[in-house]
């Protein structure tokens, strides 16, 4: 036997050589030039020589595929089987694309398949040529297809339309469902169809435990078939004698609801179930009109776009949630009886699916999710830069290529770093400025921005802590001032400063280092903690305003660090805390990532405390502080004098590591 193949090196087409060789036939596969090499990949899968898989040069958009003539020539009288398979399973593809492959691809293999005088043409349909036909759709059914009006139905539809009209040789026309992948391997080689919901799931995965039921949506039935049940099933009617004319639907006669499907990929992949579906149908009282109205208001358009954006879900797939259609396969089932050849339970090999996606197909393996590839060649400002948090932030960023900025007061501790990271192959630029003065606060924006031309991520980490019981306060109100000048006045000056040309580049990102105390509302520290807090509330009026300009903040809740900052509280030295380097490690996810906020679990915990029963999370803060003494020079010790540390201290610091006390 000798075959013809157009799509031959694509996803169905590999499968299905691989059948056509086992039946000893030599089998010409079109490729473009530049596909040649991908062609030979394929050989070596299949095991094949250069006399069994033969390479034909041409193209799906060129009349007669754009054979030349000694090809034709070659090819005229000796092709039993020609199939068609080349065409655009993409519903996010573009409408041009799809009419030119899909369409006068069609009709450029029917020309090529009746020029070689083949015997019979295989065309390779989908269930997407009955658009979103309400009710079922029988296999003998074709211009009874509605609601054309997507680009991939509308071209599905009409490329069978040129076979069934034009071809003048024996067809058999083939209408599989939404094809994924292998049962046994779980190897796809796209995004499509159910796969972009995985995306979703991994991250409610990760955002909940498996037993947390979830809510989510019923939807229409799915018809999902494997690819190998495909293919199967194509190969042995392609051989059967008697079935020209007709056309099979490949599809699952029992197919799954939206909901159930989801809930399958959701246990295959370890994430909650949706334990309640909602209906669409629920919604059916409120008029067609309402409902698009709600779903054409601005904000409303905003937030899906960017739910689908973040999931990776094109938003025509939207449409296809509710689909309406069922396929009988009467014919099809006829000539598989007693073959083996049927379609298996999802169940049974979605585990397998959703392993090769998470593997090779997540789109979060391609991205480069490390600090180089975040900050190389971009200008980052580290505020406070020359101990403790700033000076670990530095060295992360400057190893990783960024162009780093630094600012802190003391001119020779900024030279030093300079010469540290510098003898690196760090690219460092320090400025000193004192950043509780706004004047120098100014200054400091308008050198950077001469210099640098544009600031891409600043990092606010300069600040003041101030460890004092309001008790022994009500003659410093001066603490306040000078906290609120620096940790708020002086952040706040920079963002604006540095704000206008990111909005104009619609590039910029903003890392505020706020407090664990802001969550916890830590006793002590109420000055320190109101200034972080009025950062914070800050930043997030800001990015609600400069969400759509891709100008971004990330507030880090940082629980408590060894740094010189706490030095003079001896009490740390006796708690757990973590270094440096770890909290410049929170800093570099948050550059990665641009998360709205990091914060520890504990942090998150007395967030939620405090909201549902806040006179709990008060007692609970209560007992430290009664717990803790005040700093030795505050309380009327000598200082430098470390205080002795019970164990029910130590043992309730440990309970709640990272709080302040």
């Amino acid at each position: 036997m000798n075959y013809f193949l157009t799509g031959g090196t694509g996803f169905i087409g590999r499968f299905l050589v691989e059948k056509l060789l086992a039946r000893g036939g030599t089998v010409h596969v079109l490729v473009r030039e530049p596909s040649l090499a991908k062609l030979d990949r394929l050989r070596e899968r299949w095991g094949a020589t250069d006399d069994q898989v033969k390479g034909v040069i041409g193209d799906l958009s060129s009349p007669g595929l754009g054979l030349d003539a000694k090809t034709l020539k070659a090819l005229t009288g000796k092709i039993d089987h020609f199939f068609h398979l080349a065409a655009v399973y993409d519903m996010g593809a573009d409408e041009d694309a799809q009419e030119i492959a899909n369409i006068e691809g069609t009709r450029h293999a029917v020309d090529a398949a009746t020029a070689m005088q083949a015997s019979r043409f295989h065309h390779v349909s989908s269930i997407a040529a009955a658009g979103l036909f309400k009710g079922t759709f029988r296999e003998d059914m074709f211009e009874e297809a509605e609601k054309l009006d997507h680009p991939y139905l509308k071209t599905k539809h009409e490329s069978e339309k040129v076979v069934r009209e034009s071809c003048t040789l024996p067809f058999r026309i083939y209408r599989p469902g939404m094809v994924i992948g292998h049962s046994r391997t779980g190897e796809m080689d796209k995004v499509d169809g159910p796969y972009y919901f995985f995306k979703m799931i991994q991250k409610i995965r990760h955002a909940l435990p498996q037993w947390v039921p979830t809510i989510g949506i019923e939807g229409g039935r799915l018809n999902v078939v494997p690819v190998d049940f495909v293919v199967n099933a194509m190969d042995h009617i392609a051989h059967l004698d008697g079935e020209d004319g007709q056309c099979f639907h490949l599809v699952d006669t029992d197919p799954y609801k939206v909901g159930e499907i989801l809930n399958i990929f959701a246990e295959a992949g370890h994430a909650p179930r949706m334990a309640m579906r909602i209906d669409s149908r629920m919604f059916g009282f409120i008029p067609p009109f309402i409902r698009q109205s709600v779903k054409n208001l601005p904000p409303v358009k905003r937030l899906t776009g960017a739910i689908m954006n973040d999931f990776g879900i094109p938003p025509s797939v939207l449409s296809f949630i509710n689909y309406p259609t069922r396929f009988d396969a009467r014919e099809t089932e006829r000539v598989l009886k007693d073959t083996g050849i049927e379609v298996p339970r999802l169940t049974d090999y979605a585990p397998v699916v959703w392993d090769f996606w998470e593997r090779h197909l997540d789109p979060d393996l391609f991205k480069d999710r490390t600090l180089r590839g975040t900050v190389e060649g971009r200008v980052c400002v580290v505020t406070g830069a020359t101990s403790g948090i700033g000076l670990a932030t530095a060295h992360k960023l400057a190893e990783a290529g960024a162009i780093l900025v630094i600012g802190a007061r003391t001119r020779d501790k900024l030279d030093a770093v300079v010469d540290e990271l510098e003898a690196k192959g760090g690219n460092v630029h320090a400025y000193q400025c004192d950043f509780s003065d706004m004047e120098d606060c100014d200054r400091f924006v308008k050198t950077v921005l001469d210099n640098h031309g544009q600031v891409d991520i600043l990092v606010n980490n300069a600040g003041r802590s101030i460890r004092r019981s309001l008790a022994l306060s009500f003659d410093r109100f001066h603490d306040f001032e000078r906290t609120m000048q620096l940790n708020y006045f002086g952040s706040v000056r920079l963002i604006m400063g540095f704000a206008e040309s990111m909005l104009e580049r619609r590039f910029g990102h903003v890392v505020n280092i706020s407090s664990i105390g802001v969550l916890t509302n830590a006793p002590r520290f109420s000055a320190y903690v109101a200034s972080k807090s009025a950062l914070d509330a800050f930043s997030r009026c800001a990015a609600a305003e400069w969400s759509d300009y891709n100008v971004s903040f990330t507030t880090i809740n940082m629980p408590l660090v060894k740094t010189p900052m706490i030095a003079p509280t001896k009490i740390y030295d006796s708690v757990p805390t973590l270094t440096p380097e770890e909290a410049a490690d929170m800093i570099a996810e948050a550059i990665i990532y641009r998360p709205k906020r990091i914060a520890t679990r504990l942090g998150i915990f007395a967030q939620v405390l405090h909201a549902l029963a806040p006179k709990l999370g008060e007692i609970v803060m209560n007992t430290g502080y009664r717990m803790f003494p005040d700093t030795a020079a505050v309380g009327g010790k000598r200082r430098g004098e470390k205080p002795k540390v019970s164990s029910e201290q130590v043992a309730f610091a440990a309970i709640l590591r990272g709080i302040y006390w």
